[in-house]
This record gives structure tokens, sequence and C-alpha cells, in this order.
């Protein structure tokens, strides 16, 4: 792609992503928190210069990039258009949201806890390429190998905007290491992704519908990692969800924490539910959880990862199992 088509691509984006009105919102909030009594209300200020570190950053990518075409750089103008024009597409109400992200192993025993694990490591890996902040809140490791569930809060640009089309199964086909007639075998994992939800805080629980074991911290491998019953679970009664929350060495920490996501989670069952009924009157309604399989992973007798969404291939398994997915990403965003 020429000079030309890049510059034309850049300056389309810059207004449909309204750069130059966000300049004035961030000149008005850093004018704002010049003010002698911007700090008075903490929790407001805070949220204000939430905003503006956001926008100033989007801002300053513009200006890197109008940078690179002055200097020519088209290779680089290429790469960080595509990022930018992926961020278009993420105007949903909680994309800019920290994500709550999971991996649950599916049926199929030793083999898909070994999947379940590898995904958790695909990720991660996905997670340091895109510098973002994760901790782990909780995870039950396998009998023999590998995890049955693993949960972690993650942080960072826009992140649940970008993991939440990674929410459904993941197939995974190849020559198991743990047969005995090294035969063919599928397994299956599910991918979860919620938002962190602030305003989810306000929600009230009674304490009859909740119901709260504390239980000591395990780790990879089931070593115990706390001999004190700091880890606690939450279940709550009306739904059915259960929360688990390892995350700190404080019981009391790990409650409070564990409840943020109890509340979140509740709010998009309820938004959720909102939807459906939205869907079934259209007659659009498709099954959630392990009935959504999204993508498969065939390791043998040929090697390929294919969206079944969007229909993306990689022929590299390797890659994408070493967090190469941002090809899959940006196909399901613009598809959404």
């Amino acid at each position: 792609m020429n000079k030309e088509e890049l510059a034309a691509r850049f300056f389309e984006l810059r207004q449909k992503l309204n750069i130059d009105e966000k300049k004035t919102q961030a000149s008005q909030l850093l004018a704002e928190s010049s003010d002698s009594g911007f700090w008075f209300d903490s929790e407001r200020a805070s949220k204000k210069m939430k905003r503006l570190g956001s926008l100033q950053k989007e801002i300053d990518r513009f200006e890197e990039l109008e940078l690179l075409l002055e200097e020519d750089e088209l290779t680089k103008i290429e790469v960080a258009l595509n990022e930018l024009e992926s961020m278009a597409f993420l105007s949903g109400p909680y994309d800019s949201n920290e994500a709550i992200f999971s991996v649950h192993a599916g049926q199929g025993g030793t083999e898909a806890m070994d999947w379940a694990a590898m995904l958790e490591r695909m990720y991660l890996r996905y997670f340091d390429r895109k510098n973002y902040q994760y901790s782990r809140i909780d995870c039950t490791p396998g009998e023999e190998v590998g995890i049955k569930s693993v949960t972690y809060q993650v942080s960072g640009d826009r992140v649940y905007g970008y993991l939440k089309g990674e929410f459904g199964v993941h197939r995974l086909v190849r020559l198991s290491p743990f047969n005995a007639n090294n035969l063919r075998q599928t397994s299956f994992a599910l991918v979860e992704v919620i938002p962190l939800i602030e305003e989810a805080n306000s929600i009230e629980l009674k304490d009859e519908e909740i119901e709260f074991q504390a239980t000591h911290s395990s780790g990879h491998g089931g070593q115990n990692i706390n001999k004190v019953a700091t880890a606690v679970r939450l279940k709550h009664i009306p739904s059915g969800i259960v929360v688990n929350c390892q995350m700190e060495r404080s019981q009391a920490r790990n409650r409070e924490i564990a409840m943020r996501l109890l509340k979140s989670k509740l709010m998009v069952l309820e938004e959720g539910r909102q939807r459906q009924k939205k869907q079934e009157i259209k007659g659009e309604h498709k099954t959630p959880g392990w009935g959504r399989q999204i993508r498969s992973y065939v390791l043998q007798p040929y090697k390929l990862v294919k969206d079944l969404r969007t229909g993306v291939e990689s022929s590299n398994p390797d890659a994408v199992l070493d967090g190469d997915l941002d090809d899959f990403i940006r196909a399901q965003l613009r598809a959404s």
C-alpha cells in the first residue's frame, strides 16, 4: 500500500474517531484538574483523570502516526493503522473496562485439562504481547496435569473490548500424549470473558442470598500456598453463580474482590436476559456457553487453526498457541 492510500486511511480514521473533538475534551479536563477544588470529590476527580489519561493516550497515538507519515515509515504506519482501525469498532458500553477472564476444561479428563492449560498459556502470552496487566484470582489444578479452571483479572487499554470475542468453546484435535495407543482425540475448553463493572457495586444483595465458604489457597499442581483459610468461595443462591478468589493473602480482601466479581456477573446476567428477550422476539437467539464453539485447533493429521465465525485460518498453530491472536481478534471485531 502506497503513502497516499495510507494517508487516506489515516485521515478517514481520524475523522471517524473524532480526534479533534477528543483534543478539546482533553484540554477541558486538564483545565478542570488545575482548579483548587478539583480533588474535593476524590472519586469524581479520579474518574475524570482516568478519562483524561485515556483521551491523551489515543491523541498521542495519532500524533505519533502523523509523524510516521511525514517520515515515510510505511510498514510501521500500516501496522499502527490496523491497530487503530480495530479500536474504531470498540464502542460498546464496557469495552474500556477491565476483564474477568476464565478458562474451564470440558469433558475429556486429563486431555481436556491439559488443553485448558495450553489455552491459559496462549492467552498469557497474548497478554504479555499487548502489555496487559493480569492477576490470577483463582485456579483449580487438574488431578494429573493441567487445570480444571483458572480465572484472571486483566487490565489494559480497552481490554474487555478486545477479549470479549474470545468467549466460547475452543476445540483441540491432536494425537493425545495421555492415550496409550496414541490415538487422535478431540478435547474442548470454554473461555469466559466478562467486564468488571464499577456500577455493579451498587447492587444490593441480601445476606441470605449469599452462601460463604473459606478454603485453603492452592495453585498449579495442587500445592498448598497458604495454610490459613484465606481463599473465598461465594455462591449466589437464587442464580446459582459461584465465584472463587484466592488472589490476596487476606480473607477479607478476597471476599471483597469475590463480591465485586459476583456483582459484575449478576449485572451481565441480567443484561443478557434482557438481550435474550429481544433476540427471541426477533428470532435471533443463540445458545451461549458450551453450545457456542468458536475456534478449532487441529494439530494432527494436519496443522490448522480456524475461526468458525469469521473463517480466518492459520496453518501455524504453534505461533497461535504462542499468543499470535491479532488476526483472529481483529477479524471478529470487524464481523461483530
